[in-house]
């Protein structure tokens, strides 16, 4: 009587081992799952990033809507100007060219959606130590009246830092003022920001 006693203890103790094993197991898949998670998230996060290839972005920007045409003039160390006409100049480089309400449309499902933002985008794809100087231009006027221009240069390598945000007014069509002007360094670092006028639109 005795014997049979132990025999079935020790059946009904052989009989939990596996249900331990299952409970196990189904505790490491769901560990496994939780660090496939975070693995398939992390990768989703950097996509996002953009990687701009440049050293040193310069945004002009003037109120969104707005049909009157700023253009952005910027004269390099080397001597070169770039504009509209000469939007690659060097390592200067005129990405987006914003010509007010007349190229701010889009065809999106055979519909035509106006963007209003105004903005022109030049990217500085290296370090070229000397002084840069940005001019705006107000080149042609659907208002007649006078337009704020927002002016922001950026250094984009190794971390974005805004180096100088600041407004120009142009009173009148065919104006032009020096935006700012800036020294870059053979480290890459920004100085010497100041708006001394300096005309680089031909007359």
């Amino acid at each position: 009587m005795r014997n049979t006693s132990r025999r079935r203890y020790r059946s009904s103790a052989a009989g939990a081992d596996p249900f331990t094993d299952l409970l196990f197991n189904i505790l490491l898949g769901f560990i496994l799952l939780f660090f496939l998670a975070i693995l398939f998230i992390n990768p989703a996060e950097k996509t996002g990033k953009i990687d701009i290839d440049a050293q040193y972005v310069v945004t002009v920007s003037w109120p969104d809507g707005s049909a009157d045409d700023i253009d952005t003039w910027i004269l390099d160390p080397s001597g070169s100007t770039m504009w509209f006409r000469n939007k690659s100049s060097n390592l200067v480089h005129l990405d987006r060219d914003d010509r007010g309400m007349l190229n701010d449309t889009l065809q999106i499902n055979g519909v035509e959606v106006q963007t209003p933002l105004n903005q022109e985008i030049v990217a500085i794809r290296g370090v070229m130590p000397g002084e840069y100087i940005v001019n705006v231009h107000y080149y042609q006027s659907e208002s007649s009246l006078p337009v704020p221009v927002w002016v922001k240069v950026a250094k984009v390598n190794p971390v974005y830092t805004v180096a100088y945000y600041g407004q120009t007014l142009l009173d009148f069509k065919g104006e032009e003022k020096t935006a700012v002007r800036f020294t870059v360094a053979s480290n890459g670092s920004i100085s010497n920001i100041n708006q001394l006028p300096k005309s680089l639109v031909p007359k």
